[in-house]
């Protein structure tokens, strides 16, 4: 056979070959990560639970997830040892590295967008000393001469009228 023949099996040998030698090394690095767990450090199961480490045996991992609740997991069941400033960023919510010199992104879009500076455009016939007109009535905004009578009309206007079917059950 000559060597054309052969350099398409050399080539799916070698591709074979790096790939099960990067998957054994990444399963090396897990186990390595699992038997490397401390008591008390913070842990996230592959099924995505947080838990803080109580008691780590041979092939088995006791977890605290909550106050007075110990589960007991395998040690393979472990997908991810936290640091513990991870940790308590995720379960916590506590920004542990916030610096103080940085700029800090405000949670409301509002006070990006304010200024001190009054609106150059003027042609625009809307006031901020006036409220907003959205078509919207309040009983207290209603004339003070119409009677009192029409206006439980227009309360009782808005429950739905009743058929000779429905009576009320009382």
């Amino acid at each position: 056979m000559s060597l054309v023949t052969l350099l398409p099996f050399i080539v799916l040998i070698g591709a074979m070959f790096l790939m099960t030698r990067s998957a054994k090394k990444k399963q090396q690095q897990a186990a390595q990560m699992r038997n490397d767990m401390q008591p008390g450090s913070g842990v996230r199961t592959i099924g995505g639970m947080y838990a803080t480490v109580k008691e780590v045996n041979e092939d088995t991992v006791l977890l605290d997830a909550a106050p007075g609740v110990e589960l007991l997991f395998a040690k393979n069941a472990i997908g991810a040892v936290l640091t513990d400033d991870e940790y308590n960023r995720i379960v916590h919510g506590i920004e542990h590295d916030l610096k103080a010199d940085g700029a800090v992104v405000p949670d409301d879009a509002s006070s990006l967008t304010e200024t001190d500076e009054p609106a150059a455009d003027a042609s625009s016939d809307a006031s901020d000393d006036k409220p907003l007109d959205l078509g919207k009535k309040d009983v207290a905004d209603e004339p003070a001469d119409k009677p009192a009578e029409a206006k439980a009309d227009d309360a009782g206007a808005a429950e739905p009228k009743k058929t000779d079917g429905e009576a009320d059950a009382k």
